[in-house]
C-alpha cells in the first residue's frame, strides 16, 4: 500500500500525487500493465494499489487504438478476440468510468500510456473518463511507432497538449510525459535522450502543459546512467525553470533477461539507480518480458521487487564524474533550440538537418547517418555522428566500423546475456 507518512493530496491528480511523494522522498513505481477486459484491468489496478509499494496506476492502450484503427479495437473488444491492452476509445465512457470507480483516486492517481503519433481522440477519450495524465511526445511517439510524418505528429500534439491545458479551468492541473529518454528502447546514446526528453519538455511546457515528466531508460552501464539522470536533471533545471518536473527512469526497455532471477535483478538494479539520482519514478518491467504480456501477480512481485531495492539505496548528491554526456546534450538541445522560436517546427528542421538522429531507426524523417557502439567497459558510446553538433566530446568518437548482423544481435542481447548468466553463476534461473 502507499506509505503511510506521504501526504494525501486533493483531488486525485497526478500532478498533485507526484509533488507531494518528491517532498517526502517516496520513489513512486508504475507498472505498464494494459488489459482489453475491463474486469481484468480493474483487478489489476486494485492489485497496484494494493501492493507493498508506493505505486500509480496504469491503463496502457491497445495496438489498434496507437494507430488510430479505432474500429478494429471496437471489433475485437465486442467479440472477445485478445487485445495486448485496453481499448480505451472503443469503449464507452460508462465502462470505464465504471473501472475505476472507487480505484481512481487522491492516493492512487491512473496515468494513460498508448503510444500514439496523433493522440487527440485518446487524449479526449482520457478527459471524458475523468483522467488527467499521459505521456509521449511529438518526436518520442512518432519515430519508434510506424511512419507518421513528423510535421503531422508535431501539430497533433500542439493541439493534444493546448486540449490537456485545458483542464485548468476545472480545477486539475493535467500532465504530461515526455518518453523521449526510451528512444527505440536500447543502442541510442545518453546524450540524443537526455536531449529529446528535455526538449519534449520544453514543447510541452510551449503549449501549456505546466507539471511535465523527464523520462530515461536504464541502458547498458550503471557509471554511465548515473551521469545521464544528473545530466538530465541539470538541463531540466535550467530549460524549465517555471515548471513542475520530476525524472521518470524506465527499467530497461531493449531485449530482457529470459531468468526470473536475472529479469528481477534488472529491476532492482533500475530502482536503486532511480533513488542514486533523485529520480521520482520508476516504470517497471516483470520476469516475464522476454516471453509474454505479464499477469497481474507478475506486475506486481516487479513493483514490489523495485520498492525493496529502493528501500535500501541512499541518494547520491554528487554526480560521478563527467565523460562529457551532459555537454554533448547541452550542444544538442541549443543547436535545436537556435532553428526557431517555435520548439515543434525546431524538432522538425533539427531532424530534416541531422542535428537529431537517432540510431538503427527506419523512419522516414530520421536521416540515420548516426551509429553507436557498446564499449569494452560496457558504455554506449557513438561510432558514427552523422550531423549531430555535439560540440567537442570528452573521448574522440570511435572510428565507424560495418556493423554485421551478428554485430547487431550481440549489442542487442548485451544486457539480457549478463543478467541471465549472472542468475545462472548463483544458480538462481527461476
Amino acid at each position: 500500500m502507499p506509505s503511510a507518512d506521504l501526504p494525501r493530496p486533493a483531488g486525485g491528480a497526478f500532478h498533485r500525487f507526484m509533488e507531494a511523494a518528491a517532498r517526502s522522498g517516496t520513489l513512486v513505481v508504475q507498472p505498464r500493465m494494459g488489459f482489453a477486459d475491463p474486469g481484468r484491468m480493474r483487478a489489476g489496478l486494485l492489485a497496484t494499489r494494493g501492493a507493498d509499494a508506493t505505486t500509480v496506476g496504469t491503463l496502457t492502450l491497445d495496438s489498434f487504438t496507437r494507430v488510430g484503427d479505432y474500429a478494429a479495437a471496437a471489433r475485437a473488444a465486442a467479440q472477445g478476440h485478445p487485445l495486448n491492452g485496453y481499448p480505451l476509445v472503443s469503449l464507452p465512457v460508462a465502462t470505464t468510468t465504471a473501472l475505476l470507480d472507487g480505484v481512481h483516486g487522491a492516493d492512487f492517481p491512473v496515468q494513460v500510456r498508448h503510444g500514439s503519433a496523433l493522440p487527440g481522440r485518446i487524449v479526449d477519450a482520457l478527459i471524458a473518463a475523468g483522467l488527467d495524465a499521459t505521456e509521449g511526445g511529438p518526436v518520442s511517439y512518432c519515430l519508434p511507432y510506424g511512419r507518421t510524418p513528423l510535421a503531422a505528429s508535431v501539430q497533433a500534439w500542439r493541439e493534444a497538449c493546448r486540449t490537456l491545458a485545458e483542464l485548468r479551468a476545472t480545477g486539475a492541473e493535467p500532465h504530461l510525459e515526455s518518453f523521449g529518454g526510451c528512444m527505440l528502447g536500447q543502442l541510442c546514446p545518453p546524450s540524443l535522450l537526455i536531449a529529446l526528453s528535455v526538449l519534449e519538455g520544453m514543447f510541452f511546457r510551449q503549449h501549456g502543459i505546466r507539471s511535465v515528466s523527464l523520462s530515461y531508460a536504464q541502458q547498458t552501464s550503471a557509471e554511465q546512467d548515473e551521469e545521464a539522470v544528473h545530466a538530465l536533471r541539470a538541463l531540466a533545471a535550467d530549460h524549465l525553470p517555471d515548471t513542475s518536473w520530476h525524472v521518470v527512469v524506465y527499467a530497461y526497455m531493449g531485449v530482457y533477461p529470459e531468468t526470473a532471477a536475472g529479469a528481477l535483478e534488472l529491476v532492482a538494479d533500475a530502482a536503486r539507480l532511480a533513488v542514486r539520482t533523485g529520480a521520482a519514478r520508476l516504470i517497471v518491467k516483470t520476469a516475464a518480458e522476454a516471453a509474454r504480456i505479464p499477469s497481474v501477480a507478475e506486475n506486481v512481485t516487479a513493483l514490489e521487487t523495485a520498492a525493496a531495492a529502493a528501500a535500501r539505496t541512499a541518494r547520491r548528491t554528487a554526480p560521478p564524474p563527467s565523460t562529457g554526456v551532459e555537454g554533448e546534450a547541452r550542444s544538442l538541445v541549443q543547436a535545436v533550440l537556435g532553428l526557431h522560436d517555435d520548439i515543434g517546427q525546431a524538432l522538425v528542421r533539427a531532424f530534416a538537418r541531422g542535428y537529431l538522429d537517432v540510431p538503427y531507426c527506419l523512419h522516414p524523417d530520421n536521416a540515420g547517418r548516426t551509429r553507436s557502439v557498446i564499449s569494452d567497459r560496457g558504455r554506449l558510446e557513438w561510432s558514427r555522428t552523422g550531423s549531430l553538433p555535439l560540440g567537442r566530446p570528452a573521448a574522440p568518437v570511435r572510428r565507424a566500423r560495418r556493423l554485421t548482423s551478428s554485430g547487431l544481435l550481440h549489442a542487442l542481447h548485451h544486457v539480457k546475456n549478463r543478467y541471465d548468466t549472472s542468475a545462472a553463476s548463483l544458480g538462481r534461473v527461476s
